[in-house]
């Protein structure tokens, strides 16, 4: 993998909120695709288009450019890309909504990768259900597959309470139901399905029947955003990975009173900001992950 993945371009990147290169797959996908290659794909999230703050990201409008100039960069280019939530920062105003939206989309469609999925984030979607998110980008939820990997896009944030849903739920439950019990399955998702921090909206209300859904299958593994850290966690066999935001970082868990951005540090710009490598293996029961932090430019 070493001589089809350069690791060097890896490491030259800037602002990337995660890179997941996906190894090991078996058999063949959906379409006549050869499942039996590898693959890797980038995730970006939480690039919160819109924000200001210079106390907490003075580079504001430039992360995100930053992050798609080193995605493009990358060679040979990833599958494809994936943004996990909050494209853009929340307003009260309608107009300015898609405003953002619309200035975001035209970032976002400086990418060369030529397949990008996009997902909502509760500052894209939670004031009008996902209205404005689906005029731009379409369905807020939705599956795929690629090379093997059946992969599922869960919206948790449309429901101003934080929930997937009953129709959502009955939706996921037959998609599931076409799947052998041993298919690779990755799930994206926004906020943790689980009970991270519920006092900080770390959580999905109705999570655990979404995860008792997943339970049965072998081989799940979930990426979401939201939280803007490195936090790793299982639910009995079901790995879930959340990745660095592109615009500022935000505190532990319970580490303090309140859920409020980390501080610029002018002494190590960036610092909070990342991106990561995930190698799956297919004699590993887990994936390997290698978090590597901006660089800045």
């Amino acid at each position: 993998m070493e001589n089809a993945i350069n690791r060097r371009s890896f490491l030259k990147l800037a602002g990337l909120g995660s890179v997941v290169l996906v190894t090991g797959c078996t058999g063949m996908g959906k379409g006549g695709q050869d499942a039996n290659s590898d693959f890797y794909f980038v995730q970006l999230s939480d690039t919160h288009w819109g924000f200001k703050g210079p106390a907490v990201n003075p580079d504001n409008t430039g992360t995100l450019p930053k992050a798609i100039a080193a995605v493009n960069a990358l060679n040979p280019p990833p599958d494809f890309v994936v943004f996990t939530g909050d494209l853009t920062h929340i307003s009260e105003d309608p107009a300015m909504r898609r405003q953002r939206m619309q200035e975001f989309k035209q970032l976002a469609a400086q990418i060369t990768v030529p397949v990008v999925h996009y997902m909502p984030g509760e500052h894209d979607a939670s004031l009008d259900n996902g209205a404005v998110f689906q005029a731009f980008f379409g369905a807020t939820h939705y599956t795929f597959d690629h090379k093997g990997v059946h992969f599922i896009v869960l919206d948790n944030v449309s429901d101003p309470h934080a929930k997937v849903g009953d129709a959502q739920l009955q939706w996921l439950a037959a998609d599931l139901a076409k799947q052998p019990h041993d298919a690779r399955i990755i799930v994206f998702t926004h906020r943790p399905l689980f009970d991270l921090y519920p006092r900080w909206d770390w959580a999905t209300t109705d999570g655990d029947q979404v995860l008792a859904l997943l339970q049965p299958y072998d081989n799940v593994t979930v990426f979401y955003g939201h939280i803007h850290q490195e936090h790793h966690h299982l639910t009995g066999h079901i790995a879930h990975h959340a990745g660095q935001g592109l615009m500022f970082a935000l505190p532990a868990p319970g580490s303090q009173p309140q859920r409020m951005p980390v501080p610029w540090n002018a002494a190590a710009p960036y610092h909070g900001l990342g991106f990561r490598e995930v190698t799956e293996p297919a004699s590993a029961v887990m994936p390997v992950l290698h978090e590597l932090p901006v660089q800045g430019a």
